[in-house]
């Protein structure tokens, strides 16, 4: 069995002849290394039929289990708390991220933006097994002082508590915030002017592990920036996709469907996801921005290699000091592509022009530059799932899993997983009891047993799994799916799905299945009283909460702007009071026909 092979190992106690001092041998346990990419969909790595070079990934998931049939939530905070610490996004206190919360939810149980009192995390609980711990990247867990890594669990750490931030600059990527809010060990500080985010957060753990007493084995935790806004890389990794997206849109979408089909990813035959509302035509873009377009692809491709290629180097070292093959790797992404654009909004024109941001083609993905793909490549890279990151739809939460280490055969695991289960997994894989824990439980299941051969599923037929963020909720059952997407792209109605032959969600059944519809409701209900769900405000809609809590910060973090909304008041009163007394200056003018 696979768990008798990782028994923590004697230690060294004889004693040489000659009277020398003894020598306590290295905890041979196996180290783990969790990677989680940024807004990555289910195909983009090259494992899963994308465009993108990722080699190191690809032969992870060629050595290892690749997980076909696994999701994460619609945002990136919930899913990294349920990833870290597999339990519910609602129980863990991060029940969605702070840019979209309405002032009725916030300091609510469950949705105090950072991890609750009696939460533990994976670092936490092996440290207190003899593990050292590191982490480095994109935290957004909180950033009070008890809220950052060190205080759960984490020995060092180099963490960014904001959503995202500049690839190569030490600076915030929107307004929200006012700097790019990156602490190392608790304490804020300050990048590097070489930095560029995947080398240096490869550069840090190995840092870091060199540190650290090198006899104990190892938790690393490098939730990589890739590809999160701005989608930003060096030149050397853009210009080998230079034309690859020059079709557009929908030739990727009819792409990527038929090569999930070829790969098994999708039934064959199975429908091509349906598209979000106001989708734009490819052609219908003029020369120049189909130009633009595809550059941004072109580089958000890039950023991906350019992250895998730093991975590989994170792996070369552990080569060299003979840890590769004693280590646990798991790969996976927080949630779908990223939909927002950077060009259709006066906040963030008027940002950019504030910070000298450019989202033009020159020195596209270079330093100063905010690129983005937008709905259209976001709905075409989430295929073959529907819609993209902030949704409960397939391409909103299925995403890549890959888990690789020793003694896991290579296999492709079809069965359901849940983010939640990564945590629990790693633990039993370690043999350790998370109920020796005095912390919350666990909600998620390990999936060792299927890594195993023992269990074909760690869910049962009739067992329900849910998921749910501001509004934006899916509840699985067998082949089913109930989903409910809230505006501005959704319209809050719920619709079932048989994803087994329709996994694109394009036929609604709720009509000609209502009793499995009620049925599936109900176990909804159950579960957001389980968890303590809380109801969206009426008429909540995610992008018009993100620009009035973008313009709340906005002013918060430019208190100038107040004497320049005051400015601007004034002379606008001005006007309305000098175009007031010309008019009654001419109702009292005499009447020169008189």
């Amino acid at each position: 069995m696979l768990r008798a092979k990782l028994l923590l190992p004697l230690f060294a106690i004889a004693v040489l002849v000659g009277g020398a001092a003894p020598k306590v041998a290295p905890d041979k346990r196996p180290n783990v290394v969790v990677i989680l990419a940024d807004d990555v969909a289910l195909m983009d790595f090259g494992a899963y039929g994308g465009e993108a070079r990722t080699p190191n990934i690809d032969a992870l998931a060629g050595r290892g289990a690749l997980f076909t049939q696994y999701r994460a939530s619609p945002l990136c905070s919930p899913s990294r708390a349920m990833l870290l610490t597999g339990i519910d996004a609602h129980l863990t206190g991060v029940a969605t991220i702070p840019e979209v919360l309405p002032k009725e939810q916030k300091g609510m149980p469950g949705y105090g933006m950072a991890l609750e009192p009696g939460v533990l995390t994976l670092a936490d609980r092996l440290r207190a097994q003899g593990y050292r711990t590191i982490m480095s990247g994109k935290w957004h867990l909180g950033e009070a002082p008890g809220e950052m890594p060190q205080a759960h669990g984490f020995d060092r750490s180099f963490a960014l508590a904001a959503s995202g931030a500049d690839n190569w600059d030490d600076r915030s990527y929107m307004p929200y915030y006012k700097d790019a809010p990156w602490f190392e060990d608790g304490a804020e500080t300050s990048l590097p002017e070489d930095f560029y985010s995947s080398r240096f957060i490869v550069d840090t753990a190995i840092k870091y592990l060199a540190e650290t007493d090198p006899n104990k084995p190892f938790f690393a935790y490098l939730p990589f920036q890739a590809i999160h806004i701005p989608v930003q890389a060096p030149r050397e990794f853009i210009e080998r996709y230079k034309g690859r997206y020059d079709q557009g849109w929908e030739a990727l979408r009819k792409e990527r469907h038929q090569r999930a089909q070829a790969l098994g990813l999708i039934p064959k035959g199975a429908p091509l996801a349906d598209l979000p509302p106001d989708f734009r035509a490819w052609d219908s873009l003029s020369a120049e921005d189909r130009a633009l377009y595809a550059a941004r692809m072109e580089v958000n491709a890039a950023m991906l290699e350019a992250m895998d290629f730093h991975i590989g180097r994170l792996i070369a070292h552990l080569k060299a000091k003979g840890e590769y093959d004693n280590t646990i790797f798991i790969v996976s992404s927080d949630n779908g592509p990223e939909p927002s654009r950077g060009d259709d909004t006066a906040t963030l024109s008027f940002y950019h022009w504030l910070t000298g941001y450019s989202i033009g083609a020159d020195n596209m993905g270079g330093p100063g530059s905010w690129g983005f793909i937008g709905p259209e490549w976001a709905a075409a890279a989430a295929t073959p799932g529907a819609w993209f990151k902030f949704y409960a739809t397939e391409g909103g939460i299925r995403v890549p899993l890959i888990m690789a280490g020793p003694g896991i055969a290579p296999q492709r695991v079809t069965s359901p997983a849940m983010i939640t289960d990564v945590a629990p997994t790693v633990l039993d894989w370690l043999d350790v009891d998370p109920k020796a824990s005095a912390g919350k439980p666990m909600t998620g299941r390990s999936l060792l047993p299927v890594l195993e051969g023992a269990a074909a599923s760690a869910y049962g037929p009739d067992e329900a799994r849910a998921v749910e963020v501001s509004g934006n909720s899916a509840l699985y059952l067998g082949d089913y799916k109930i989903t409910r997407s809230v505006p501005p792209v959704g319209d809050g109605q719920w619709r079932l799905y048989n994803l087994a032959r329709d996994p694109g969600e394009t036929t609604d059944l709720s009509a000609s299945e209502p009793a499995l519809m009620q049925r599936m409701l109900a176990e909804y209900a159950a579960y957001a009283d389980r968890v303590g769900v809380l109801p969206m405000p009426e008429g909540y809609d995610s992008a018009a909460q993100i620009v009035r809590n973008i313009g709340a910060r906005l002013l918060s973090n430019y208190p100038w702007l107040y004497v320049v909304l005051g400015v601007v008041l004034l002379l606008f009163a001005a006007g309305i009071w000098l175009g007031l007394r010309g008019m009654l200056a001419l109702t009292r003018r005499p009447n020169s026909a008189q």
